[in-house]
């Protein structure tokens, strides 16, 4: 099955909730985690996904985008399905969606929680593709938990043009179940609104060093860099805390969780690397605050942005991290050209190239720190380059 970067999207839950039933509804035999937001969906569904393995809980994870291959979007027990495993799913769900009309997020969805099902998952970590109400994830019959992350302005084409608008959207996977609400909203309109919702509020958090925090009086440590992966924290383990799992198992968890792409960190050839998948001007800021420990002198950023996202706000966040920027393009129909880019970066930085690719950006730099960022569709060249001169 030839899979496509999602050009086509239906908001609505019906064609889905029909493929499962035509599946036979493999997502009633799951425990779901479902979760919706802007920011933070899945570096919060791999802190899940950790504290279940932790607790001894099979379990499976579908998260999207892909960060640095396509079938790591699909793991059980962390381990992503082989190609050849998550394309037989696929392909059942494809014979049973004859007719529907359905996208290939559908189907994709629908053949994930058969495949959960069928290789004897107890629990499904489930990221919304986009939205939350009318995200094809949220066709399910049941789930365990809602789990709402921090909410910004994206997609207002489809969710709304302010941030309220936004969390109608991401709230509505709130059905029949407990919900846990990260309490890091940039917008005092999304926590005003989200506050009503009748879930938890992981608030509370009390930061002890870079990676280290206290919650309800136990200290936690992390493995992952990024001033707001502590709120992401503490969200699963209210979640944890909801579905009964050992304290022990939450603790080892937390603090084995290593999301990717998220400010995750390399070495190679005498050089730093830091590859970011952040998207929109909040989720830049963990960092901006990351690089504000270095001189910027020392900083190269590789940047690529697609067309839909907010080029100038992501540009001024960055605007004092480095003094050197190499704009590229990305591997996507929804992409600014390189030259695009490179023009929208000269407002911010003094110094900007433009490369044909990331490995060509990557050869150019010079500083000691580069940093790969902008988008998920950059990263895997950008890992690939790096694996190579390690």
């Amino acid at each position: 099955m030839k899979h496509k970067d999602y050009t086509v999207i239906n908001q609505g839950t019906a064609v889905t909730r029909a493929l499962l039933d035509r599946l036979s509804s493999p997502d009633d035999a799951l425990k779901i985690i479902h979760i919706a937001g802007t920011n933070g969906k899945g570096s919060t569904a791999e802190f899940f996904t950790s504290i279940l393995i932790s607790a001894g809980k099979k379990t499976g994870t579908f998260t999207s985008p892909q960060v640095y291959g396509f079938y790591d979007q699909f793991r059980i027990d962390g381990k992503s399905l082989s190609p050849e495993k998550a394309e037989s799913y696929f392909g059942r769900a494809l014979k049973c969606a004859e007719g529907l009309g359905a996208t290939d997020f559908e189907i994709q969805t629908a053949g994930i929680l058969l495949a959960f099902k069928e290789e004897g998952c107890e629990y499904a970590v489930i990221e919304c593709g986009m939205g939350g109400l009318g995200d094809a994830t949220n066709a399910v019959n049941a789930k365990e938990l809602a789990v709402i992350t921090s909410v910004s302005l994206e997609h207002t084409a489809y969710l709304g043009d302010t941030a309220e608008k936004i969390c109608v959207r991401k709230a509505g996977i709130i059905k029949n179940c407990p919900a846990v609400i990260n309490a890091y909203q940039p917008y005092e309109s999304a926590e005003r609104y989200l506050r009503k919702t009748g879930g938890i509020f992981a608030d509370g958090l009390v930061m002890t060093g870079e990676k280290s925090f206290v919650y309800g009086g136990k200290e936690y440590e992390l493995s992952v860099e990024g001033s707001l992966q502590a709120y992401n924290a503490v969200t699963a383990i209210e979640g944890a805390k909801i579905l009964g799992l050992p304290e022990t198992s939450i603790y080892e968890g937390i603090k084995s969780a290593k999301p990717r792409g998220r400010i995750e960190k390399f070495s190679a050839s005498g050089k730093n690397y830091i590859l970011d998948g952040a998207h929109n001007p909040s989720a830049f800021e963990p960092l901006a605050a990351y690089l504000g420990g270095i001189p910027r002198k020392d900083v190269t950023l590789i940047f690529g942005c697609l067309a839909d996202k907010d080029i100038e706000g992501i540009l001024s966040v960055l605007a004092g991290c480095a003094d050197n920027i190499t704009a590229v393009g990305c591997n996507s129909p929804r992409a600014r050209t390189a030259e695009e880019t490179g023009a929208a970066c000269g407002k911010y930085f003094g110094n900007v190239k433009t490369a044909d690719s990331v490995s060509s950006a990557m050869e150019m730099a010079a500083t000691d720190t580069v940093v790969v960022c902008g988008s998920f569709t950059l990263l895997k060249e950008a890992k690939e380059w790096i694996e190579k001169r390690q």
